[in-house]
């Protein structure tokens, strides 16, 4: 057997960590974002239909036990309607064990879709999608060249969420850098309650050297938060995070405290818990064991 295609480097949310990985698209269509040093170099192109098809085929013979499949890169969504479809309709047919399906999507690629056009992937099986917050500050969206403003980023968290579909949107502790940290926690903060998303993950910046962001620490231009500065921004954030079910994760490996918070009913039994973090009561994940 010649086993899945896959081109360059696939990424996974942490909760896909047991699903099929379909890679359909290589790349990014936006890949401008000044932190993510994931595509670079990398020009996007959606992969041969034939190969698809025989990826899926690989899985329906070799994975009948796994029970979702994440469709891989950078963005999915983007690929026009009749495509993903066909590619939808073709894991049905040929995985009819499969309950969930996931994909990255943006903001831009959400909101390209209709309602009704994310009506008829869910009945195909789109099940979930991911979606990249980062901030809801409209200043630091611009300096990370995200694209969007935060109104943006919430109307397309709205428009997955009114089919029914799940919404699980990132945001990262010390993207803002230092002085406007808690401003960005709040307006993310604001931005998610207004998203009222299925899952919440917070990951913790990690700077590589090889971007932008990179450069912009290196020549001192960008300054990086200290933990208790992230502790702090991360307080902040779930302080001003409305949910009305679902759950605010921090249980990446980048992370230094792992949180998983049942909302709304935990939320303040988590605050304390950070507020115990931040006094110095808690052991946190060291330095050497955090990972993108």
């Amino acid at each position: 057997m010649h086993g899945m295609h896959y081109e360059g480097m696939i990424i996974r949310p942490p909760s896909e960590a047991n699903s099929i990985l379909l890679q359909v698209t290589v790349g990014c269509s936006h890949n401008k974002c000044t932190f993510c040093g994931t595509y670079k170099g990398v020009r996007f192109k959606i992969k041969d239909e034939a190969l698809i098809a025989g990826d899926i085929r690989y899985a329906a013979e070799n994975f009948p036990f796994l029970r979702r499949l994440f469709i891989t890169d950078g963005d999915a969504l983007i690929l026009p309607q009749a495509k993903l479809k066909a590619i939808l309709s073709r894991i049905k047919d040929e995985m009819p064990w499969i309950q969930r399906v996931g994909l990255y999507g943006n903001a831009k690629s959400i909101m390209r879709k209709t309602s009704a056009e994310f009506e008829e992937l869910r009945a195909l099986g789109l099940g979930i999608v991911y979606l990249g917050l980062e901030s809801g500050d409209a200043q630091v969206l611009q300096e990370i060249r995200k694209g969007v403003s935060p109104q943006r980023m919430v109307e397309a968290g709205q428009r997955v969420r009114e089919v029914g579909i799940k919404l699980s949107v990132t945001a990262l502790l010390g993207i803002a850098g230092l002085e406007r940290s808690l401003l960005h926690a709040r307006a993310t903060g604001e931005v998610l309650t207004a998203m009222d998303p299925n899952y919440v993950g917070v990951l913790t910046l990690m700077v590589l050297p090889n971007t932008e962001l990179g450069e912009k620490v290196r020549t001192g231009q960008f300054q990086l938060l200290q933990l208790p500065e992230l502790l702090q921004e991360l307080r902040e954030m779930l302080q001003h995070t409305q949910m009305s079910r679902g759950l605010f994760l921090s249980n990446h490996a980048s992370n230094y405290l792992a949180l998983k918070v049942r909302m709304p009913a935990e939320k303040e039994k988590a605050l304390e818990h950070i507020d115990k973090a931040l006094g110095g009561r808690i052991d946190l994940r060291p330095e050497w064991a955090r990972a993108l």
